[in-house]
């Protein structure tokens, strides 16, 4: 015999939370209003959960969804689910209804668990979904008015036991179902294992990913709704970590009330976050003394953001790369032993600015448009493909199986290079990169080098046809101060910065904003419809 065969189910999780961090924190920000309780609070209510889907003819291996913000109820959700032999399914509030009601209805979901700020989500799309048999409202009781026969979380819950009779569970059977953002199409369907989903928050919690612990407050950003919340609600569980969870409209000053607050150590968000908050600290002259650092995922963050954040405020920003077929974070930008002694410059060259080292246990490899791998060396480009026990190996109900190598390779999508180190850095997705005259140019690297320019706030470069070099990269530029740069400045800025004369954007276009995607990445689908029709 050699070591114990013990399945990697959720219940792993769950009976830490009761049994071993049942003290520990879980606090809830909705606008201003705090709500506290421990996680043995949250494993308790859990359990009342599994009763009541009982109760209300949730069968087993019946998905039930939830349309909700980050809150201690949505994690409650989390665990309640899988943990009775059932499936959840997080909904994308911000996915067009015509969206919402498609992947309700693909994924065959029988109950919604719902925020009463997101009911209205639901009336346009009422009879759309004729599969879901009960709405529950996440709330002491049902808001007046309500366009559907619901019932509200607590009343539900309200005496239910507080045992619950755990079904035998398989860890490769489904957990979790999460649909990618759909910028090229309808959204496709990512179902997590129990056994993924474990896995992923091991490795999550480790030095080389989150970097969390027992003693950590973790405030994070990232919506629950997205990916397993970046891992951070189960890597969390599972080291038994403070959880602040924020939900509603982000609002800076909030936020930054909150980590000073609650004495946050860790936190995640996407680069937009990091800019409100940047002008947040430095309009009060905060300090945030708790906060060992921060993490910047779904878009490479801006040079000058990262030099802000370590010379003006003395944070550590930490870039993370994640995707829904990853289960979550799938790299992370942290320095190496041997860097120590280096310059902060040279570390933020080599490591900040990259999307970072894969995360232990998942494999990457970069091959050209035939098939064959290309060298690590930092600079030949290549599709990304990943290989690792939290990847996915299909789409729900095989779609795109395109997607996938014969061989069992996830194709990402994403154009990249790799270091001699081993240091991803994601040079455009592909359906994003510019191919003029045969070469690429990376419209990522130059969004970046026109956001150094003090007078940009924002910039996107997108590939906008042209008869002789088929592509050509066109700069949309929001500006910082009332002032534009027009386009000789910028062909100088760019050819300062390392580009070459033929890489040059033929144009620029002055925007109000860029348009993001229901994750906060910047929507070139809709730059491209609305610029090069």
């Amino acid at each position: 015999m050699t070591m114990m065969d013990i399945d990697l189910t959720m219940w792993l999780l769950l009976d830490r939370a009761r049994e071993q961090i049942s003290a520990v924190d879980i606090v809830t920000y909705e606008g201003n209003r705090r709500r506290t309780y421990t996680y043995g609070d949250m494993a308790t209510r859990s359990l009342q959960l599994m009763n009541a889907l009982d109760e209300v003819g949730i069968q087993l291996g019946e998905r039930v969804a939830t349309l909700a913000s980050n809150s201690d109820r949505h994690l409650e959700a989390y665990f309640g689910i899988p943990c009775s032999g059932r499936v959840i399914h997080t909904l994308n509030p911000r996915l067009s209804a015509d969206d919402l009601a498609y992947v309700i209805n693909h994924a065959d979901d029988r109950a919604i668990l719902v925020d009463p700020a997101m009911l209205a989500l639901l009336e346009p799309i009422r009879d759309q979904i004729p599969g879901v048999r009960k709405v529950i409202v996440l709330a002491d009781t049902v808001p007046p008015g309500s366009p559907f026969d619901c019932v509200a979380y607590e009343e539900l819950l309200d005496g239910r036991p507080i045992s619950y009779e755990r079904p035998k569970i398989d860890e490769r059977s489904p957990l979790g179902i999460c649909y990618t953002t759909g910028t090229t199409g309808r959204p496709k369907g990512v179902v997590y294992t129990h056994r993924s989903t474990v896995l992923q928050a091991f490795a999550a919690a480790t030095g080389a990913a989150l970097a969390i612990g027992p003693g950590d407050c973790v405030a994070s950003q990232v919506p629950m709704f997205h990916a397993n919340g970046g891992a951070v609600p189960h890597a969390s569980t599972l080291v038994g970590a403070k959880q602040v969870l924020y939900g509603g409209s982000f609002d800076p000053a909030t936020f930054l009330d909150i980590l000073i607050d609650e004495r946050a150590t860790v936190s995640m968000g996407v680069p937009t976050i990091w800019l409100a908050v940047a002008g947040e600290i430095a309009a009060r002259n905060a300090k945030l003394p708790h906060l060992r650092h921060l993490i910047s995922g779904g878009s490479r963050p801006p040079r000058s953001l990262i030099e802000r954040y370590r010379d003006e405020f003395g944070l550590t920003m930490i870039q993370g790369m994640g995707i829904t077929e990853g289960s979550a974070f799938v790299a992370v930008g942290w320095p190496q032993e041997r860097m120590r002694d280096w310059r902060p410059d040279e570390v933020t060259d080599e490591v900040q600015m990259k999307a970072g080292l894969p995360m232990p246990g998942l494999r990457i490899r970069l091959v050209d448009d035939a098939g064959a791998e290309v060298p690590h060396d930092g600079t030949t480009m290549g599709h990304l493909c990943l290989r690792g026990p939290w990847v996915a190996s299909a789409y729900l109900h095989d779609e795109s199986p395109d997607s996938f190598t014969t061989d069992g390779w996830f194709r990402t999508g994403d154009i990249a290079t790799c270091s001699e180190a081993g240091y991803l850095a994601i040079s455009d997705r592909s359906k994003d990169l510019i191919k003029s005259g045969g070469e690429w140019i990376s419209s990522v690297d130059m969004e970046n080098a026109l956001m150094t320019m003090p007078s940009i706030a924002e910039a996107a470069v997108i590939a906008i046809p042209d008869p002789q070099w088929a592509e050509r990269p066109l700069a949309c530029l929001v500006p910082a101060t009332d002032t534009t740069p027009d386009l000789d400045e910028i062909h100088r800025h760019l050819l300062s910065s390392g580009f070459s004369k033929w890489q040059l954007p033929d144009r620029i276009e002055v925007v109000p904003e860029i348009p993001k995607t229901s994750v906060g990445k910047h929507d070139k689908k809709a730059l491209r419809a609305r610029l090069c029709a």
